[in-house]
């Protein structure tokens, strides 16, 4: 099987920038582009002290709401059991293509903790781990309906969590505005 080439428009990203924050804010919009989704944000956490902050968020239009955190901030204890998209990912399943959360399993979606936190109704919960530990979640999605997710679409995002996760790590391990935690 041949390794799939990335869009020009991403490896001119990749060529270009070497910083985490520059290329995740060139990076987003094209993701949104090449996966046509109205939204695509970027989660990031440190698997050691579970702060976690939604640090970029891309949207098709200001209609869509942004979701991005200014403060980094604990991530909440029964977040895992509240909601099983981060529970996966926190056990570092693989990836989770939600094509309706109004018809998805409850094992695999809480479809009110997505429509309270999110509004969506389709996404990909791209899992970014390394040795085991979860930091961070690349979320692309669609709003008003439901989406089918190719399987070109699948290769890609398998592409960009090989490609984002390193990018993840090391922005989070360098991370000035890091909350300080008292001991």
């Amino acid at each position: 099987m041949s390794k799939l080439v990335l869009p020009a428009s991403i490896q001119s990203v990749l060529d270009k920038y070497s910083e985490p924050d520059e290329i995740f804010t060139a990076i987003l919009p094209i993701i949104g582009e090449v996966l046509q989704c109205d939204r695509c944000f970027l989660y990031l956490r440190n698997p050691q002290t579970k702060f976690a902050k939604v640090a970029y968020c891309w949207r098709r239009n200001s209609e869509i709401p942004d979701i991005t955190d200014s403060d980094w901030r604990l991530d909440p204890e029964s977040l895992p059991q509240e909601d099983p998209l981060f529970a996966a990912a926190l056990r570092n399943d693989p990836s989770v293509y939600v094509e309706d959360i109004e018809t998805e399993s409850p094992e695999v979606v809480n479809k009110e903790f997505e429509r309270q936190n999110f509004g969506h109704r389709a996404l990909i919960h791209a899992h970014l781990c390394q040795n085991h530990q979860l930091w961070g979640i690349l979320q692309p999605c669609v709003f008003g309906q439901k989406r089918i997710w190719s399987e070109c679409d699948r290769a890609f995002v398998t592409q960009l969590e090989s490609i984002l996760t390193p990018l993840a790590v090391s922005y989070v391990k360098t991370a000035t505005d890091y909350p300080i935690v008292k001991t």
